[in-house]
């Protein structure tokens, strides 16, 4: 797969900054949006091409109705068509909230004297591990705060512990990383614990709002969080996430940047973000921030769907920051991935089943409380498939061999039979009477709508191993 990245103001040199704020609200000030621009717009990502600054902008400043439908159907066209009907459920596990940085938002901040710090030891992690497993997790993003203790080598050693847990059919087949920048050297010692995706926000791509809100610590550095996933890649991480905190400045213009970025790394490495997500501010210990920037639920849909649209081949995650009313609806607009049984407080997996959220505790609020379970059958009754695949990343379909698969769209081609797979896994293992027979019910109208008769005898041959005991059986 060979891409043809745009050229910009600066030019995309690796682990160089890449970002000229004037030149993105140029265009976004420039460009115009009449319905026959936006529907020629939408039809160059339905033939799965990315977009550049200049068309996204076209969709961003569409403002009338029509034009605003037309983005979230072609959105919801491109999703089906890229992904099938799946969607891939993962669970954040917060190791530690240690925080040297002094972010004017986040419940972490070093200033923020009523945070209750922990770290987890080997035994709790272990033991919110075995409580997720319990539940049929089987994919992690592992959490960290910025801070000394954090090392790679104490990253790397907590991913092996997660790995190393099993109980019963319970095992994590996949764990991913959101922590702080490190340089190549810390990179690779990460990679060599054998992660999925390395996630690192930019949290604002404007360069003055950035120095507004980050008052203190490394991450006050905007360029050297700017050009940190260049660190990752040169270290052979290969699978990056990029995502930003909506309202801290104006979604129109971080739309565009996360664009940006991912034209970058076209253009240096040639593989584009594994994944973008997209959280909102939401109320944390001590909050401070810009009303005037806060997105409204109306534009918090349109910017996805635009997102979807701007980068077809790219996974999309929304979190349980959002309530359950509005992520039933957004996920159709192009989100791949959502957390499910979500909780962020330091053992809140095996300590405080059903009680009240503690801000203190926690690096914000989570307004979607429902359980896997919930979720997972939620899902069944929308004949959506709850997927627990981590295929890709074991199978080496990482970096530029995935966008092999996912750029053109022949990702669901293994998507949906290993999706399948994982909900089988699900219905024995985990779910109860009436959840099996609707997850069953799903399960045999896929296989009857299997086109490939090769795909399809293979996959009901799985199916009944399954059935008989097997596990992790994957395309």
């Amino acid at each position: 797969m060979k891409f043809s990245p745009q050229k910009y103001s600066l030019p995309d040199l690796s682990m160089e900054p890449f970002i000229d704020a004037n030149e993105i609200w140029d265009i976004l000030k420039n460009t115009s949006s009449s319905k026959a621009a936006v529907e020629k717009v939408i039809a160059k990502s339905l033939s799965k091409q990315r977009l550049n600054l200049d068309e996204v902008a076209v969709l961003v400043n569409a403002t009338d109705a029509t034009s605003v439908l037309a983005i979230k159907e072609g959105a919801k066209t491109l999703k089906k068509d890229i992904y099938g009907n799946r969607i891939v459920l993962f669970a954040p596990l917060y190791i530690g909230n240690k925080c040297q940085n002094n972010c004017s938002y986040c419940g972490f901040r070093t200033s923020n004297k009523e945070a209750v710090r922990k770290t987890l030891n080997d035994l709790e992690i272990i033991n919110e591990i075995e409580a997720l497993e319990d539940n049929g997790q089987k994919r992690l993003i592992l959490v960290y705060g910025e801070h000394k203790e954090y090392s790679p080598e104490y990253i790397a050693h907590t991913v092996k512990v997660a790995y190393s847990v099993k109980k019963g059919n319970g095992e994590i087949r996949r764990v991913n990383i959101n922590a702080a920048p490190m340089d190549i050297e810390g990179f690779k010692i990460v990679k060599e614990a054998g992660i999925g995706t390395f996630q690192i926000f930019q949290e604002t791509y404007h360069p003055e709002a950035y120095a507004s809100y980050h008052l203190g610590g490394k991450k006050a550095n905007f360029e050297n969080r700017l050009t940190s996933l260049d660190r990752a890649q040169e270290a052979g991480i290969d699978d990056v996430g990029i995502g930003v905190l909506f309202g801290l400045y104006d979604w129109r213009y971080e739309v565009m940047a996360l664009v940006r970025h991912t034209n970058h790394l076209e253009a240096c490495y040639n593989v584009g973000p594994h994944t973008i997500s997209f959280p909102r501010i939401k109320e944390a210990s001590g909050f401070e921030g810009n009303p005037n920037y806060l997105v409204s639920d109306e534009d918090f849909s349109k910017l996805i769907a635009i997102l979807r649209l701007a980068v077809p081949y790219t996974g999309m995650i929304l979190t349980a920051r959002e309530p359950a009313e509005l992520r039933d609806e957004i996920i159709q607009y192009g989100v791949s991935q959502i957390d499910g049984g979500t909780k962020i407080e330091l053992g809140g997996y095996s300590k405080t089943l059903n009680t009240a959220q503690n801000l203190n505790r926690g690096q914000f609020k989570v307004n979607d409380e429902r359980s896997l379970h919930e979720i997972v059958n939620e899902l069944l009754d929308k004949e959506m498939i709850p997927s627990f695949c981590t295929a890709c990343y074991r199978l080496g379909r990482t970096g530029e061999h995935f966008m092999e698969f996912s750029v053109p769209g022949f990702i669901k081609k293994c998507c949906t039979p290993n999706a399948t797979l994982t909900l089988a896994e699900y219905l024995i293992d985990y779910a109860d009477e009436a959840t099996a027979e609707k997850g069953w019910n799903l399960i045999q109208k896929t296989v009857d709508e299997t086109e490939n008769k090769k795909l399809k005898k293979s996959l009901i041959e799985r199916i009944e191993r399954v059935k008989a005991g097997e596990r992790d059986l994957i395309y």
